[in-house]
């Protein structure tokens, strides 16, 4: 009872074919081979292109809305004011904090996490920059375990011939 039962309406069916893409060559599509060129001579020598005109007209008022906006942000335009500071001060950065604190980097990992923990409950260590070292520690606990398992395999590998 596990035949498929085929309903009349479908047994005719077929996928239509894909439809073919027209064949679309480069260049001037009026153009067909062995005909002349309908620009011989191509672009005039000395026409300036379009787009290095536009690109100089603006360049060449960049200095009056710089010096615009530098007059609004000295008004008192706080929003002149923020667009000059981010175009010419870099943004600040996050910078974590360097910390000193008793560590043995020889400890079990569980350990180590201990330690930092500990740091951080006496004020010795950040609550952030302690969660860094706390991923710093494990990640290198990641590196040991996949060199770990690498040797092991190759002392397998080497033990079956």
């Amino acid at each position: 009872m596990t035949t498929a039962i085929q309903p009349p309406w479908g047994s005719d069916w077929k996928p239509a074919p894909p439809a073919e893409k027209p064949v679309r060559s480069a260049g001037n599509p009026t153009w067909k081979p062995g005909c002349p060129s309908p620009n011989p001579k191509g672009r005039p020598a000395g026409l300036p292109d379009k787009r290095l005109l536009a690109t100089q007209a603006a360049l060449d008022e960049m200095r009056n809305i710089v010096a615009m906006l530098v007059g609004r942000a000295l008004e008192g335009d706080t929003n002149a004011a923020s667009i000059v500071l981010s175009k010419v001060l870099p943004s600040v950065k996050a910078q974590a904090e360097k910390v000193n604190f008793e560590f043995d980097s020889t400890a079990p990992i569980s350990e180590q996490v201990a330690q930092v923990l500990d740091a951080i409950a006496a004020g010795a260590v950040a609550p952030d920059v302690g969660r860094l070292i706390i991923d710093s520690i494990k990640s290198l606990a990641d590196v040991r375990a996949s060199e770990e398992l690498e040797a092991r395999i190759s002392a397998l590998e080497e033990k079956q011939g």
